[in-house]
């Protein structure tokens, strides 16, 4: 990854930025927008698996890093847009839900004031509670929020706080990066949380790599969950009160109805 210049040099015609969702892994859950964009490109930037899902070709450069450095990341690409690249910044799901679309205005609004002219752009995809709640029928199908149980970037203090407003509201919830090997013990922490807010039937779906071959969905009860079931790969969708299952082979629907009494 190149440094940031200290002054930036005088734009170049055709540079822009675009900030792209990949979807949740299936080729066909990428849109026509994000794929013509990829199309075009001289540069894709982004996490590094993700830069790999982008297929080679001549002419197309490629600038993977950590997942840690996502600002670095989107200084790299609003810098090489301001040289005249066409830069396609790459993130799983939608670049908007805890991806890089942030990062990448963070970078502008505390950057190079050149930067604030560029071309860029936000082009949504299917993130992956949407990919998750649709193999299982409709559990978000009423008022839902979601929530990152990462609390690389804020404290857990925070993360505790919002689940219990969520409960308390009654939200279905999705639950974005449950799991890591770097934070093995916060989901743990997360159900024991959800076990003392809410009755031991509320159904959890554990919804793992949707859309890829490694797709695996498991529906159970907030009793009977577990910490092992969940893992970075995995979103966790947390019905409502008032979300309901249907029985029936091989998968049960799982559905929050529009309606509720008073």
């Amino acid at each position: 990854m190149t440094a940031t210049p200290q002054h930036a040099p005088p734009q170049a015609a055709g540079g822009w930025v675009v900030i792209a969702g990949l979807g949740p892994g299936d080729e066909a859950l990428v849109t026509p927008e994000v794929a013509a964009a990829i199309a075009d490109a001289t540069d894709v930037v982004g996490y590094l698996p993700y830069v790999r899902r982008v297929a080679d070709r001549p002419g197309l450069r490629r600038h993977e890093s950590d997942n840690r450095v996502e600002i670095e990341r989107a200084r790299h690409a609003l810098s090489l847009a301001a040289e005249g690249g066409r830069v396609v910044v790459v993130s799983s799901g939608d670049p908007g839900v805890f991806a890089m679309a942030s990062a990448v205005f963070e970078a502008v609004e505390h950057g190079l004031p050149g930067w604030r002219t560029l071309d860029i752009r936000v082009l949504p995809g299917v993130t992956a509670m949407l990919a998750a709640a649709a193999r299982v029928g409709a559990p978000l199908g009423h008022d839902f929020c979601a929530i990152n149980l990462s609390d690389n970037l804020k404290p857990w203090s925070l993360v505790e706080r919002r689940l219990r407003l969520a409960v308390e509201a009654d939200f279905a919830m999705a639950l974005y990066n449950p799991r890591s090997k770097a934070r093995p013990d916060g989901f743990g922490q997360a159900l024991a949380l959800l076990r003392t807010l809410c009755k031991p039937a509320r159904l959890l779906v554990f919804a793992r790599a949707v859309s890829t071959p490694e797709e695996a969905i498991q529906i159970v009860p907030l009793a009977q969950a577990e910490p092992e079931m969940a893992d970075m790969r995995t979103v966790v969708l947390v019905g409502a009160a008032t979300t309901r299952l249907i029985p029936r082979d091989p998968r049960p629907f799982v559905y929050t109805p529009r309606s509720v009494s008073a």
